[in-house]
């Protein structure tokens, strides 16, 4: 199948439906990355009630918040089902701290990517080889460039179709799945954490900022993006 194929199959289901579909279609070739935000929950919720052969991963950058693992163990506990852990490059990661210290990423962009290429980008495109679907949790309201993503697009850098089945939800319709169905969700979220990533990079938002402010916020805005979702050449990955 080609991309507007599956955009004609998949566009008249629900988010539910269209997980269900494509874990069918694509089995052994489609995955979902969580970072354990309520959006990710959301979708590891979908996958796990109708037990999907969806394989969920998550990217174990070493420096993630206490209340991250929390929120990790408690779905661990809450649907049974395996979440796969990938890790940066061992030899990579000791080389660039040896030199350059464990908060390096503070001191200039060129180095935050070079944290962020190590700790999340290279073991992404490990975890991403060999499937043609990537599921995500991303919603269009998030930030202003993802406004302008389609909620099934090609990833260039990746070689495969991502696929965004919540792309369409409010922060109020996520909050409200999460309750209605109990889904275990991180406790930053209730601490004005609207986005969660490292420890050492991520901050609460006050009320007004923008959704990402919290994110490397010593960075210019344009700045702000960690490569994770460019969908260009790898060589374009570590671009803003």
């Amino acid at each position: 199948m080609n991309i507007e194929e599956i955009k004609q199959a998949i566009k008249s289901l629900s988010p539910q439906e269209v997980l269900a579909y494509l874990a069918h279609k694509f089995e052994g070739e489609i995955i979902f990355s969580t970072s354990f935000g309520w959006e990710d929950q959301v979708i590891s919720d979908m996958i796990f009630s109708q037990n999907l052969p969806i394989k969920v991963f998550t990217l174990e950058t070493g420096r993630l918040f206490t209340e991250t693992y929390y929120t990790w163990n408690r779905t661990l506990e809450k649907y049974g089902k395996e979440i796969h852990a990938f890790y940066p490059d061992k030899e990579k990661l000791e080389a660039m701290v040896t030199k350059k210290g464990p908060s390096s990423f503070y001191e200039s962009v060129e180095n935050r990517k070079e944290c962020c290429g190590i700790r999340k980008v290279e073991p992404l495109n490990r975890a991403l080889l060999g499937n043609k679907i990537w599921i995500t949790g991303i919603r269009a309201d998030q930030s202003a460039n993802r406004e302008d993503m389609d909620w099934v697009e090609w990833d260039e850098a990746h070689q495969l179709v991502k696929v965004h089945p919540i792309f369409n939800f409010s922060l109020d319709d996520v909050k409200a799945f999460v309750k209605e169905k109990n889904v275990p969700y991180n406790p930053l979220h209730d601490k004005g954490f609207p986005s969660i990533g490292c420890q050492p990079c991520t901050r609460a938002v006050q009320a007004g900022e923008d959704f990402r402010a919290g994110r490397w916020w010593w960075e210019e805005a344009s700045k702000k993006e960690c490569g994770l979702h460019e969908t260009g050449s790898h060589e374009e990955v570590f671009k803003p």
